[in-house]
């Protein structure tokens, strides 16, 4: 019997020792994973910050298949939340923000020790060359109960946590590109252009260089405007007045305006008018490099219904501004090819 009282003393003391040195361990945890992204920091920011985006790009389904998602009302902002069931059921809350440059979340865990919970974080600082390093971070304090099973589970509760966070950036940027391509072409058939005074600048470019030559184009007819004190009327458009198969073309990069323009001489910068105009009308909405798909659609329409484009050059509006619309997808452009 006092063999036993002895034992029982043994483990009484090793238990209060383990647990004097496990309470006494440092359990915070701050843990930060980053990578730098060539993305405008908007487009990313507005990713993280909607919940609804994040079962498609986060990195723990793939380690827990079961995992099912549930959106609250409000996904988006200060408030907004999702939750999920599976091996570790748990919900996030975002509690504050500050737009393109950081959110901060709240994550809760129900896990077979109970509830844990953490303070997420992220941060998009723009780099040169138009890269950003996205922060993800998480820091709290593990439970004495945690602090004992990783002891002895042998569990890297902070590498498998870089592991995630790195794979969930990865994702993210994989899934950011992917929404980035979203294009749509749609047809609106025949329909009837107003028209309007326009300053232009024509020049010849190729596939290569026509951004290039187009912003040049636009910069100096804006400039010109500015110097007159003119007001813009309308979107800038691109009139093709000749379109080779070898890719090479001629073209007049133009501005509307309210009216007809006295043009001196020696100016680079010229004034002309577009009649009321009946034309097939098609849009692209998406990057720019898919207008060459929305050209071969709107073409094929026209052979479709055997129309007949009339000798007014065809010409394309683009609809939104792209310094107010980051993401490309986000794109409008529509095509006009007159018919008679």
């Amino acid at each position: 019997m006092k063999v036993f009282k002895f034992l029982f003393f043994l483990l009484l003391i090793f238990l209060i020792g383990s647990a004097i040195y496990f309470a006494s361990k440092d359990g915070r945890y701050d843990i930060k994973e980053s990578r730098l992204i060539e993305i405008h920091p908007s487009i990313l920011y507005n990713t993280v910050n909607d919940y609804k985006t994040w079962e498609h790009w986060g990195p723990w389904k793939k380690e827990d298949s079961t995992m099912t998602f549930s959106y609250n009302a409000n996904t988006v902002g200060v408030g907004g939340g999702y939750s999920w069931d599976g091996e570790f059921p748990g919900s996030m809350k975002t509690t504050a923000v500050q737009e393109n440059v950081a959110i901060e979340q709240n994550l809760t865990l129900e896990t077979p020790g109970g509830e844990r919970s953490s303070k997420v974080g992220w941060e998009f600082t723009p780099k040169d060359n138009g890269v950003v390093e996205v922060s993800w971070k998480v820091e709290g304090e593990h439970t004495l109960m945690d602090k004992v099973y990783f002891a002895f589970s042998g569990t890297d509760f902070e590498g498998d946590m870089r592991t995630m966070y790195t794979s969930g950036l990865e994702g993210l940027e994989t899934y950011v590109r992917e929404q980035m391509e979203d294009h749509e072409v749609t047809i609106h058939g025949i329909t009837e252009h107003g028209g309007g005074f326009y300053l232009y600048k024509t020049t010849s470019a190729s596939g290569t260089n026509i951004s290039t030559i187009m912003g040049k184009n636009y910069g100096e007819i804006d400039q010109f405007m500015k110097q007159k004190g003119m007001t813009q009327s309308g979107m800038p458009f691109t009139i093709y007045n000749e379109m080779n198969p070898n890719g090479s073309i001629i073209m007049s990069n133009a501005i509307p305006v309210p009216n007809a323009v006295d043009i001196t001489e020696d100016s680079t910068v010229l004034s002309g008018y577009l009649p009321r105009t009946k034309a097939v009308r098609v849009s692209l909405q998406g990057d720019y490099t898919y207008l060459g798909k929305a050209w071969a659609e709107a073409m094929q329409y026209i052979t479709q219904y055997k129309l007949t484009q009339s000798e007014q050059k065809p010409f394309e509006i683009y609809t939104n501004d792209p310094g107010n619309y980051p993401n490309p997808a986000d794109w409008t452009t529509d095509i006009y090819i007159p018919i008679e």
